[in-house]
């Protein structure tokens, strides 16, 4: 791990990386040839860059981060969330989900929940890994389903996301697919996949215009966060012991933290997040021609408690009410 993550990311960020996330000890192993990376070790390494690129957009994830470290806790790397566009207008990306399903399958990631998230017009997917679906960080895909928006939304949608340009590349899938058959890549191709990959957590649409934004923002705040942020990282997750007692600290401690701490039906699973970091985002002013500039809500930070199941495995579920309850985080 810290070989390929440090060709990825040069020795300072995989060193900064490596001491403030906790890599499971059940990545190590001995049979593994020097210069060879599984698979599990790919897939933690773009779990961990991902990560990396969240905390440099988001302030007070960088912050609780270092808060942990300065404790000498290192952060538990629960899951990460990102936000897709369920419409055949998306330009040369696909559809929903599929955008992310393609390369997660092969780093060893299988679909294993799906949530109807009615309320805000969405679905969720659950990617977790299969030899390691408690230590490997979940990817929670959500798809916003434009045909359930009024018409003026989404002509909206086809203008901000009708010209996508997709970043993956054909060498990319190649080498997803060889690591997928034989289960492992030399350092340097796992690094250059995994270089290959990142870039698709990204925006792939240019600058919104306005008018769009704001027609999106009156019917859908998540579809007006993807107008501007695309399909990066909308939060990591740290999972704690005790979230509530957690959520009681920052807040005491000024952290801007949601209000109350989200329960599952079964309650097993208890989730909080800090609010949106501020980004300053740039869009088109068709109206007068030129381009202007305006505040609007980044990603986030998010905690969460899981309990054991009855037989001893640790509910990795989530519950629709929880993640309808935790994207409020990103409105306006």
């Amino acid at each position: 791990m810290h070989d390929l993550l440090t060709t990825i990311t040069g020795e300072e960020r995989a060193e900064s990386l490596l001491t403030a996330v906790a890599v499971p000890s059940s990545l190590a192993d001995p049979e593994q040839p020097r210069g060879q990376a599984s698979r599990t070790t790919v897939a933690m390494a773009l779990a961990l860059v991902l990560f990396d690129d969240l905390l440099a957009r988001v302030p007070s994830g960088k912050r609780y981060v270092a808060r942990e470290r300065e404790r000498g806790r290192k952060v538990v790397y629960d899951h990460g969330a990102v936000r897709t566009v369920d419409w055949p207008e998306t330009g040369g990306l696909p559809s929903g989900g599929e955008v992310f399903r393609r390369f997660l399958v092969p780093l060893g990631y299988e679909e294993v929940g799906l949530y109807p998230l009615d309320r805000i017009r969405m679905t969720g997917r659950v990617f977790s890994h299969r030899d390691l679906p408690e230590d490997l960080p979940q990817y929670f895909v959500s798809e916003l389903h434009v045909d359930r928006l009024p018409a003026e939304a989404q002509d909206a949608v086809t203008h901000v996301v009708g010209e996508s340009v997709d970043p993956l590349t054909d060498e990319a899938l190649g080498l997803a697919d060889e690591l997928a058959q034989r289960g492992w890549l030399s350092v340097a191709d796992a690094a250059h996949l995994v270089s290959a990959l990142a870039p698709c957590f990204g925006r792939h649409h240019s600058d919104p215009a306005l008018a769009d934004y704001d027609t999106l923002l009156r019917h859908s705040a998540e579809m007006a966060w993807i107008a501007t942020e695309g399909n990066a990282f909308n939060h990591a997750t740290d999972r704690v012991a005790d979230v509530d007692t957690l959520a009681d600290e920052l807040r005491a401690d000024g952290w801007p933290m949601k209000d109350t701490v989200e329960r599952s039906r079964s309650g097993r699973v208890r989730q909080t997040a800090t609010r949106a970091d501020t980004v300053t985002r740039t869009f088109r002013d068709e109206a007068g021609g030129s381009t202007v500039e305006r505040e609007v809500p980044g990603s986030f930070f998010e905690y969460i408690s899981r309990d054991p199941l009855p037989g001893g495995l640790l509910d990795l579920t989530f519950d629709a009410g929880n993640a309808q309850g935790i994207f409020t985080m990103t409105r306006e």
